[in-house]
C-alpha cells in the first residue's frame, strides 16, 4: 500500500500532524508556533509518538508461544511500522485503521481491527485507540501511547528546572530493566518521586526507563518554572513509563495496557503480564489527552 501524505487537524490554538505510518503522531504545536513534540533524531532516538501494538517491550528471542505454536513478533510490535488507512477526516478530526492480514498473523495469530482516533478540542489533543476482536478466541493484547515531549519545552529554559506533578502521591516502588527497549528486573526499587512531585534530571534514566507499575495517578502534569504546561490524562491505562536516552532533548510519557516481561520470561502469549484479553466481538478503547497551557508552578 502507497504512503499518503500527512494528516493535519487543528484548533484556534493547536495544530496536530499525524503520519498514516504507524499513525504516529508527528508535531504538537501551539498557535504561536512552538513545537512541543520531539522533533526525532537518528543520533539518539529517530521517532516521535510510536503506538505500540500488540507488545510492549520485547520477548524472550522475539518469540510468542500460543497454543503450542511459536511467531516472530518484534519489540514493540508491528503497528508502528505498518500503514495505516485514513477513515475519517475534518478539520479537527481524523481516524485511522490497520486490521489483520497475512502477514501480520505470521507474528500475530489473531483478527482484529486496530483503530487509532485523533481529535483537537481547543487547546487539547485527544487521541484514542480502539481495538476489537473479530475472531473467535480470546485475543491478549498490549496497547502503550510513546510520546516523546520537548525536554526542556522551551529552549530558554534549563532541562533541570522541570518536573512531573501527579495527581496523587506515587509512594509504592517502580520498576527498572535491563536492554534498551527493556525487559523489566524482578524487584522492585525505590520510588524516585517525592510525594506527588518527580523533579527531572538525566541521571533519573541512566538505569533505563522508569515503570510505574502500581500508579495510583491517572493525570500528571509536565512543567517547568515558566512556558507551557502539559497536563496528560490516560483514564484507561493501568501502567505509566516515562523515558529518555542521557543527553537527548525529550522525555517520553507512555501510559500502558501491558508491561514489558521480566528477563529470562519465556511463557504463553495469554499468560504476559498486564495484557488486556478481549472476548470474540468485543471492544476496548483507551484514552490520551494532552491540554496545553501557560502557568508557573504552585
Amino acid at each position: 500500500m502507497s504512503i499518503g501524505p500527512n494528516i493535519t487537524i487543528s484548533s484556534a490554538e493547536l495544530t496536530a500532524t499525524i503520519a498514516p505510518s504507524g499513525a504516529e503522531l508527528t508535531s504538537l504545536r501551539r498557535r504561536d508556533g512552538l513545537e512541543l513534540l520531539w522533533q526525532g533524531d537518528p543520533a539518539s532516538w529517530p521517532e516521535q509518538a510510536p503506538i505500540l501494538f500488540p507488545l510492549l517491550g520485547p520477548l524472550t528471542n522475539q518469540t510468542l508461544r500460543h497454543r503450542g505454536h511459536t511467531y516472530h513478533m518484534p519489540p514493540h510490535g508491528f503497528a508502528k511500522s505498518r500503514t495505516f488507512e485514513l477513515i475519517e477526516q475534518s478539520d479537527s478530526r481524523c481516524l485511522l485503521r490497520i486490521s489483520d492480514d497475512e502477514q501480520i498473523r505470521s507474528m500475530y495469530p489473531f483478527s482484529f481491527q486496530f483503530d487509532v482516533e485523533y481529535e483537537i478540542r481547543a487547546n487539547a489533543l485527544l487521541s484514542t485507540i480502539h481495538v476489537t476482536n473479530t475472531g473467535n478466541e480470546t485475543m491478549p493484547c498490549d496497547v502503550g501511547f510513546h510520546p516523546g515531549f520537548q525536554w526542556p519545552l522551551k529552549p530558554d529554559v534549563d532541562k533541570d528546572a522541570h518536573w512531573i506533578v501527579f495527581e496523587d502521591p506515587e509512594p509504592a516502588p517502580i520498576r527498572r530493566g535491563i536492554d534498551d527497549p527493556i525487559f523489566l528486573y524482578g524487584d522492585p526499587h525505590p520510588t524516585p518521586v517525592s510525594g506527588d512531585v518527580l523533579q527531572l534530571t538525566e541521571s533519573l534514566f541512566e538505569d533505563q526507563a522508569i515503570v510505574f507499575d502500581r500508579i495510583r495517578s491517572r493525570s500528571i502534569i509536565y512543567k517547568a518554572d515558566s512556558g507551557p504546561s502539559l497536563q496528560i490524562d490516560f483514564p484507561d491505562c493501568p501502567y505509566l513509563a516515562l523515558w529518555m536516552r542521557p543527553g537527548a532533548n525529550y522525555i517520553c510519557i507512555e501510559p500502558w495496557q501491558g508491561l514489558p516481561v521480566e528477563h529470562g520470561w519465556d511463557g504463553e502469549y495469554l499468560d504476559k503480564p498486564g495484557a488486556a484479553h478481549i472476548e470474540p466481538g468485543a471492544a476496548r478503547s483507551w484514552r490520551l489527552s494532552v491540554t496545553v497551557t501557560d502557568q508557573a508552578r504552585t
